[in-house]
């Protein structure tokens, strides 16, 4: 019955745990070379995609924003043309947005040929 190792065995399992080490000593900092390269094109990739997508977010934003103008710009023109002769009504629609005031004070001021006269009061007077 034998109760150790030999030398042959002894000698073996040195050899294979010095190749083991020798191997370990070499390929962990190839991996970590490796992983921080992974890890660094991951970081780039993910920087690259979030750069996108402000770019076009913005492009978008823009795009609308141009939009809404041509289309005030459109509006506005139509609007102006339509009330170019129809001073009536503008005039119609500043009393009907005085009706519509919930603190409501009504002013009456004398004209002349739509001209207020606020020096009435003067007239006629001796200082």
């Amino acid at each position: 019955m034998k109760t150790g190792f030999s030398t042959k065995e002894l000698l073996a399992i040195g050899i294979v745990a010095v190749t083991l080490i020798g191997v370990a000593a070499y390929a962990l900092p190839q991996y970590q070379v490796y992983s921080a390269r992974m890890h660094g094109e991951a970081e780039l990739a993910r920087a690259t995609q979030n750069r996108q997508v402000l770019v076009q977010t913005a492009q978008a934003e823009r795009d609308a924003e141009i939009l809404r103008a041509e289309g005030t710009a459109k509006a506005n023109k139509i609007i102006g043309e339509s009330l170019k002769e129809n001073s009536e009504y503008l005039r119609w629609l500043w009393i009907s947005k005085l009706d519509n005031q919930t603190n409501k004070t009504v002013v009456y001021v004398p004209t002349d040929g739509m001209v207020p006269q606020l020096e009435t009061g003067r007239i006629g007077e001796e200082k």
